[in-house]
């Protein structure tokens, strides 16, 4: 789907005066700010009920405009630019003082990268500027892949949301810390560790935490109102029946090898078996649970390789402990 040309104008007008306005990346869609006017960045903070120490990603619209940014730029973080982008990689660098640190959570180190999606391509253009976007929900709920999800969960909170269609990805952006020679993945995502390591000719570390605060490493993360168990893959169908039998409203993530076994409970997705597919349809799926009234989903984790390591990392998070346990 490719957003009418009005819509798109539209947008980058409502960033110019310092508003909110949602658009779509391959990845998730995005809460859109003007990357440069602290006001507006502080009220995505404000919207979301995101803490103001978790960065935001500067979308920016090419790698030629990436020492527009950031200084100190290492030779891997320009071959990771040129290779990756446009793409699902966000870069952490030394950051311009072009960029307030109301974006970096008061770091002097700012996210950047370039989406590869038509239609965040022309509104950077138009707009002629980076802007910030978070994913354009709550804190710490289910990202949102299509424009209904955002409406549905932000409502007039967003001056304007421009709609291209579902996102092909699904998942978050790879995060990797490339302020020294040795990069390090902070969050796995759209860009697999492979396809990194094959790119820069070394292994990579893959951290849960690091010393470079990032998006999307608070424990509990792209959560949906029910509780997430994971469990072993043989044991979902026992585990959801047990929970069904106790009173739970169970929903199942039922995997690729089990598709044909019988299981009570209150509903059932049935996971693909293409790692692309899954991570393309994850937090629809969430959603799909929630909105069928589940109060428990039963999940297993998939190989971690490839997009399965960023899956894993997303349901990983999705059963962290709440801020009310």
């Amino acid at each position: 789907m490719t957003a009418r040309t009005s819509d798109i104008e539209k947008a980058a007008e409502v960033l110019r005066a310092g508003g909110l306005a949602a658009f779509p990346t391959e990845t998730v869609y995005g809460l859109g700010a003007n990357a440069e006017d602290p006001a507006a960045v502080a009220r995505t903070f404000q919207v979301k009920g995101r803490p103001p120490s978790h960065p935001l990603i500067v979308h920016i619209g090419g790698a030629e405009h990436l020492d527009d940014w950031v200084h100190d730029v290492p030779a891997t973080a320009r071959l990771l630019a040129e290779r990756f982008w446009p793409g699902p990689l966000t870069l952490v660098l030394r950051r311009d003082r072009r960029v307030p640190l109301e974006a970096t959570g008061g770091l002097e180190t700012v996210a950047v990268r370039v989406p590869d999606h038509p239609v965040a391509l022309a509104l950077l253009s138009t707009f002629g500027g980076g802007v910030t976007a978070p994913s354009a929900n709550r804190f710490g709920s289910v990202s949102p892949t299509t424009a209904d999800h955002v409406r549905a969960e932000l409502g007039d909170a967003v001056d304007f949301v421009l709609d291209g269609g579902p996102c092909e990805v699904g998942v978050e952006s790879t995060i990797v810390d490339a302020t020294g020679e040795t990069p390090t993945v902070l969050r796995p995502g759209g860009v697999t560790r492979e396809d990194l390591e094959t790119a820069l000719g070394r292994p990579l570390a893959v951290h849960s935490t690091s010393r470079v605060r990032v998006p999307g490493q608070h424990p509990s993360h792209y959560a949906p109102r029910a509780r997430v168990i994971l469990v072993e893959p043989e044991t979902v169908v026992a585990e959801a029946q047990r929970a069904q039998e106790l009173g739970r409203q169970v929903g199942v993530f039922l995997p690729p090898s089990f598709a044909d076994a019988p299981v009570k409970a209150h509903a059932v997705v049935t996971v693909p078996g293409s790692m692309a597919a899954y991570a393309r349809g994850l937090y629809g799926f969430l959603r799909e649970l929630d909105q069928a009234g589940c109060d428990l989903i039963v999940a297993s984790l998939p190989e971690e390789q490839g997009l399965g390591l960023a899956i894993a990392n997303r349901l990983r998070r999705a059963a962290g402990p709440r801020p009310t346990d």
